[in-house]
């Protein structure tokens, strides 16, 4: 009798431990698709927001080639649209706000190159190709004092090797000797200021 009632007792247990293992599996089916429905939607989430940056960043490189290449080409205003795009997706790149002012200097928009070029230093003081190119946009303006003072201040800061050192120093004497004919007194004044005036660029 005892073993029969033994055996009763273990075929109970077996009976209860199958039951709590079906309903365990039951509710598993129930909730953790729904679990893993929720990590997978993390991770997309994740993953499409870097698809994003990646898209952007490859835009931004390929319209920033695209107007160098239109820029070397003298296409300046379809090279202004490829910079005008560069500056939609990645305002604060001073390397677009050069080129979009020589684009605009090759349109002759002086007075907005100007901008450009101002705005470039602003992000970066030290960005060179800005001060010659805010040079030339001010010699399209007739302002030759404020031109020689970029040119100046692109010739300290650019290396004695620089491919455009010869040419920034020819166009710096071109201007002096025009400002000289034009206003003698302020012809001298500027060649005995030059010294100073490129030490506080820095």
């Amino acid at each position: 009798m005892e073993s029969q009632k033994s055996r009763r007792d273990v075929r109970v247990r077996a009976l209860l431990i199958t039951a709590v293992l079906v309903i365990a599996g039951g509710l598993s089916i129930a909730y953790l698709p729904n679990l893993w429905h929720a990590s997978v939607a993390d991770g997309s989430e994740e993953a499409r927001a870097d698809h994003a940056r990646e898209k952007t960043a490859s835009e931004i490189r390929q319209r920033f080639d695209e107007g160098v290449l239109m820029l070397n080409d003298k296409k300046y205003e379809q090279a202004l649209k490829a910079f005008h795009r560069v500056l939609e997706l990645s305002p604060d790149m001073p390397e677009a706000h050069v080129n979009a002012g020589f684009a605009l200097n090759g349109l002759g928009q002086y007075a907005v190159a100007r901008d450009f070029f101002e705005g470039a230093i602003e992000l970066r003081k030290n960005q060179l190709n800005a001060y010659y190119g805010l040079a030339e946009a001010l010699v399209g303006l007739q302002d030759y004092p404020g031109a020689l003072g970029a040119m100046r201040t692109f010739l300290h800061l650019a290396s004695l090797d620089d491919p455009y050192r010869h040419m920034a120093e020819s166009a710096a004497r071109q201007w002096e000797s025009k400002m000289a004919e034009t206003n003698p007194a302020t012809g001298i004044a500027r060649k005995s200021a030059a010294p100073e005036q490129a030490g506080s660029t820095h």
